[in-house]
């Protein structure tokens, strides 16, 4: 990976959740770079590895361990492991979420009767469990690991918290009510969280990706062609730049708000979305 420039992370530990993910683990690798040692936290655990193995070859410093997002004691006990082998951490990636269909319409617009056909899911039929599953790994994925590893960040200097936020939680996107509401959430609880913990030398920003392709959404976006989607066509119309967003293209910002250039920055939350959040359509 080239970083568009290099920020001195050198002896920092930091902790990245759902690591082994494409924009998640383009972070890890991104702040290897940089000097600092890296955990990669991610529910697969092989997906974390992975990553990590390509960091250490790359002449990096990185582990990968399986963690649950959602449970204390998965978490606590790989902060266990990171504490032993690299020490007390100094960066926290909330970078674990996703939607589920469970939270997801059929339809961009209701029309009448839609919940009486069998093939539609409709508003009204909407799963709780599946609508619950959403909200809790978006937020209370934040919220958890945030209480596990900020203990060891508080009175550090340079200390941060970066969550990983959403164009859906300024423009929320049609058939998508669960994933869009966590993603607010997220936004929400990053300005409340930097509120909290300003006296403590904690900074807590977050970065809300526009549209880049990635293996949750690819299926989505991309036809077993190779061809854009009707869904992918409208997104590109309204993104004024007229395409996807390159991981890559996220790392700019990321280094920025890790970097003691940003120590006066706190409770923000960054689009990269090519214009998306800019543009009216007209």
């Amino acid at each position: 990976m080239k970083l568009p420039f290099k920020i001195d992370l050198t002896d920092k530990v930091a902790v990245v959740t759902g690591g082994g993910g494409v924009l998640c683990s383009g972070f890890a690798k991104a702040i290897a770079q940089c000097g600092a040692r890296v955990a990669i936290l991610d529910l697969r655990e092989e997906n974390a590895k992975k990553v990590a193995d390509e960091i250490n070859a790359d002449g990096g410093k990185a582990l990968g361990i399986s963690a649950n997002v959602l449970e204390k004691d998965s978490l606590t006990a790989a902060k266990k492991i990171i504490n032993e082998k690299f020490g007390t951490v100094d960066v926290l990636i909330n970078g674990a979420g996703g939607n589920h269909p469970k939270g997801t319409t059929t339809k961009e617009y209701y029309e009448k009767g839609d919940e009486e056909n069998a093939d539609v899911v409709s508003f009204f039929d909407l799963d709780k469990s599946g609508v619950e599953f959403v909200f809790n790994l978006n937020f209370l994925g934040t919220l958890i690991p945030t209480q596990v590893f900020a203990p060891d960040l508080l009175d550090k200097k340079d200390a941060v918290i970066l969550n990983v936020s959403s164009m859906n939680a300024f423009c929320p996107l049609t058939k998508i009510p669960a994933y869009s509401g966590a993603k607010a959430a997220v936004s929400n609880f990053t300005k409340w969280l930097a509120v909290h913990f300003s006296k403590t030398g904690i900074r807590v920003n977050a970065i809300a990706p526009g549209f880049f392709v990635t293996d949750q959404n690819r299926a989505l976006l991309i036809d077993e062609n190779g061809n854009f989607t009707p869904r992918s066509q409208k997104i590109l119309n309204s993104t004024p730049m007229g395409r996807f967003g390159e991981t890559e293209e996220l790392t700019g910002t990321l280094l920025w708000l890790l970097s003691n250039g940003a120590t006066f920055v706190n409770g923000v939350v960054v689009p990269v979305d090519g214009g998306f959040s800019a543009y009216s359509g007209v």
